[in-house]
């Protein structure tokens, strides 16, 4: 069985995505290469797999195609990758102290790339634990309320949330919990920022 030499694997797997792209968008060869400045041969042999094109090249495609340059990688795939099954019910359980404040949470999910990293938790407050804390971060944070009352605030803006709402903020500026309404208030959190 022959060995492909380096970066043939990842040369193929942008051809792919070109091609899948383009006929996506009803564009022939000819037509990706008359929109794109790049002639209809090497547009093939890119499809094919044939050539390592540059970075010039791809950021001409993908304006052409109307996409990010990351899409023309979409199918280059590693050796290996992670996930994390956690069943009902499981998840490894903590407690938050912090100043006068305690709750508990269920860490549901970590995921770590060299591009993305996120954490998914089930979070509950109660009225009795304290005043919970404000954070400023990075990335996006989303909430989903599963049971209860609060009031979150993101910046100056207090908003009341209750079970079957969601939000969705900028981490990057000051929010949290400013006040329990309910006995105890229940919610998913996912934060996703780069490392």
């Amino acid at each position: 069985m022959a060995i492909d030499p380096p970066g043939r694997k990842i040369d193929r797997a942008i051809g792919a995505a070109l091609k899948d792209l383009r006929q996506q968008r009803g564009l022939s060869a000819r037509g990706l290469a008359e929109t794109s400045g790049i002639s209809a041969a090497m547009v093939s042999r890119i499809e094919n797999g044939l050539v390592s094109p540059s970075i010039g090249t791809l950021e001409a495609l993908a304006a052409a195609l109307e996409v990010p340059i990351v899409s023309l990688f979409r199918d280059a795939r590693t050796d290996h990758t992670d996930f994390t099954l956690v069943r009902a019910g499981e998840g490894l359980t903590s407690t938050r102290l912090a100043e006068g404040h305690r709750h508990e949470y269920v860490n549901l999910a970590t995921h770590m790339r060299k591009d993305l990293q996120f954490i998914a938790r089930r979070v509950t407050l109660t009225r009795a634990g304290g005043q919970p804390p404000r954070y400023v971060g990075h990335g996006v944070v989303f909430i989903e309320v599963i049971e209860g009352e609060a009031v979150y605030c993101y910046g100056k803006t207090r908003l009341n949330l209750g079970a079957g709402d969601t939000l969705s903020i900028d981490a990057e500026l000051n929010h949290g919990f400013e006040e329990v309404l309910s006995d105890r208030f229940v919610f998913l959190s996912v934060q996703a920022e780069r490392p």
